[in-house]
């Protein structure tokens, strides 16, 4: 005899809590250390922070998709873990803050923002970098990041309120609402990301462009938003929490989509690399030439093996995607990898002759990331973990539930 599913843990993450509190401490702690380098190397704080930056926003944007696909097609198989994902969206609009000093070290990190390569006559002249001007120009550019954190920001936030607002109204209705926001939201979300991802890292170098670049930043950003989820997970069930309502079958469902996500990123990442191999033109195959020497190739290869091999072969059996150690491991290698990736893509444009690693690159990331996560869970703890009054999560317990 089968009967309703129902939640029978506690929806309540820990008011009293000091998780955000040591979150926001190690934040300030790394961001401090990682001033102090600003004063030694102002290069390197530029870029180690820019790397950061990129990974952390990139997660945060992977999420906030998530949220708007799950709405879109009405899924049910994820309503256990969308709270998770709205955590993260609904303060985007703060996140944007740390855009800032990007904006500040602009002439730091990008040689496009050089006003002498675009003067006639000057012996810095540049002729392609002068073609790209009515684009890559540092008004433009700052106006473009307020265009991104303001579509961003608006969505994460809407869409994490209203959410809220049904677990408090039990107003079912508001699932139509939540539809409207997200249909023009993926088509905003989509452009914005592609942007961003040209702004942030492929401007780096100007006289390199990828038509695919945007995709790419969007596919390695996504690959590495399911690790965080299925790490997520797993420290919240380590606590006590959401024991019951999180089962085997949703793990599943994570390593499904992680397994997913690990070809589409391997596709999209060929597909560049071939195209530009194939096409064989100087002014982008030197792009990947600087990163198969100097050391810079290790990187490289590691992300072949760390990034898609190794987790394809593993995820590729059945019984892998609800091993908790096994998902734990990949989810870890991943995660480095991925800002391995950011790392490769980023820092040769500072040092082309060779790799390089500086102690701000661990300060940056633990001090953005401190922040980012304290974020998380501050806005995490002050709601219900679970949006308890969604119609579709009776749907997404009773697969857990029959099975």
């Amino acid at each position: 005899m089968s009967h309703k599913p129902s939640i029978t843990d506690s929806l309540q993450f820990p008011a009293d809590s000091k998780v955000p509190r040591a979150l926001f401490g190690l934040g300030a702690v790394g961001l401090i250390a990682t001033l102090v380098g600003y004063f030694l190397d102002a290069d390197q704080f530029f870029f180690s922070y820019l790397v950061s930056f990129t990974f952390f926003t990139g997660i945060a944007l992977a999420a906030l998709i998530m949220v708007m696909l799950h709405h879109i097609t009405r899924s049910s198989w994820g309503v256990v873990f969308r709270r998770i994902a709205e955590s993260f969206t609904s303060k985007i609009w703060l996140w944007g803050l740390f855009v800032i000093p990007i904006l500040i070290g602009i002439h730091n990190l990008y040689h496009w923002s050089h006003p002498e390569l675009l003067e006639y006559g000057a012996e810095e002249f540049d002729k392609i970098i002068y073609g790209k001007s009515a684009f890559l120009n540092p008004t433009f550019f700052v106006i473009r990041q307020f265009i991104y954190f303001a579509i961003w920001g608006f969505l994460g936030y809407k869409l994490h309120k209203v959410s809220v607002e049904m677990d408090q109204t039990n107003d079912w209705g508001l699932t139509s609402l939540l539809r409207k926001f997200s249909a023009p939201g993926i088509l905003l979300f989509a452009f914005s990301v592609a942007f961003a991802g040209f702004d942030w890292l492929m401007s780096l170098d100007p006289h390199w462009f990828s038509t695919m670049f945007g995709v790419y930043f969007f596919a390695i950003s996504f690959q590495a938003f399911w690790p965080v989820m299925i790490l997520l997970v797993f420290y919240l069930q380590k606590k006590g929490l959401l024991t019951s309502t999180i089962r085997q079958v949703h793990i599943y469902d994570l390593g499904a989509w992680f397994f997913a996500f690990t070809v589409f990123y391997a596709y999209i990442a060929f597909s560049q690399f071939l195209l530009i191999y194939y096409a064989n033109l100087p002014e982008e195959t030197l792009w990947f030439y600087h990163r198969l020497e100097g050391g810079w190739e290790y990187i490289a290869y590691s992300l072949l093996i760390g990034r898609f091999a190794l987790p394809f072969l593993v995820l590729l059996n059945r019984e892998a995607k609800k091993n908790r150690t096994v998902l734990g491991i990949v989810s870890v290698l991943v995660l480095v990898i991925h800002f391995a990736e950011i790392y490769w893509i980023a820092m040769p444009v500072l040092y082309d002759h060779g790799i390089h690693f500086s102690w701000m690159d661990i300060t940056a990331f633990l001090g953005l990331g401190g922040i980012f996560f304290g974020l998380f869970f501050n806005t995490f703890k002050q709601n219900d973990m679970v949006p308890k009054n969604d119609p579709k999560l009776e749907d997404c317990l009773s697969k857990s539930y029959h099975q």
